[in-house]
């Protein structure tokens, strides 16, 4: 292998591990802040879960787009 190979795959496999640990991140600042709210505001639990619901799926799908676009 060349070093230009090497370095292309590096590059993927770090563009995978960033995109993970922020996706990671990013859905347990979800949990944290709709768990939070939730204790203030009992009663717009439901709202709070549907709106949770659709950022972790944004999240999982920026992460499966940055997966896609790092692999090759």
């Amino acid at each position: 292998m060349t070093l230009l190979n090497v370095l292309a795959e590096i590059n993927g496999n770090l563009t995978g591990a960033v995109a993970a640990i922020g996706a990671t991140i990013g859905i347990g600042l979800i949990g944290s802040k709709a768990a939070e709210s939730t204790g203030r505001n009992p009663s717009a639990s439901g709202k709070v879960l549907a709106i949770s619901i659709v950022l972790a799926a944004l999240i999982e799908g920026a992460l499966i787009i940055a997966l896609l676009l790092g692999a090759k």
